[in-house]
């Protein structure tokens, strides 16, 4: 019977240990927030755009959530082909390159098309907020990671 009680006690004392650490990493470990979120943060409560700003800047954004949707959607179909090429060919064979090439193309226009949606919204900016949200993009681009 002492046996069981320890079994017991130390399944006990490893759950609250658990728990311990899962309440331990949700407060004091902060994951850092996305690039978009922080410039979405930055625009519109750090800038203080004017009523037109904000204006533009929402129709800059609804445009782009559209565009960017359709390719991730694009990126997802890429992903679909290139377990289909995998899984027929076991191997990087030429489904496979062909796969992953179509896959960076797709990449490469949702970074071009960031970008460029990056640089409509500066547009809209004044000098002064110009340079503050110049800063935030660099900053992100060349955040070390944590």
């Amino acid at each position: 019977m002492r046996d069981y009680r320890r079994i017991i006690l130390i399944a006990l004392i490893a759950f609250a240990a658990a728990i311990a650490g899962v309440v331990v990493g949700r407060e004091f470990v902060v994951p850092e927030r996305p690039v978009e979120n922080q410039l979405h943060e930055l625009l519109h409560e750090q800038l203080n755009l004017d009523k037109e700003q904000h204006g533009r800047i929402d129709l800059i954004e609804q445009r782009f959530a559209v565009r960017r949707r359709a390719l991730e959607l694009e990126l997802r179909a890429d992903n679909a082909r290139l377990a289909e090429a995998i899984e027929a060919e076991h191997g990087y064979g030429p489904k496979v390159a062909a796969a992953i090439d179509r896959s960076h193309q797709a990449m490469g226009q949702l970074q071009k098309e960031t970008l460029e949606h990056i640089f409509a919204m500066r547009g809209v900016l004044r000098p002064d907020q110009a340079v503050k949200f110049d800063q935030a993009v660099v900053g992100a681009l060349t955040a070390k990671e944590r």
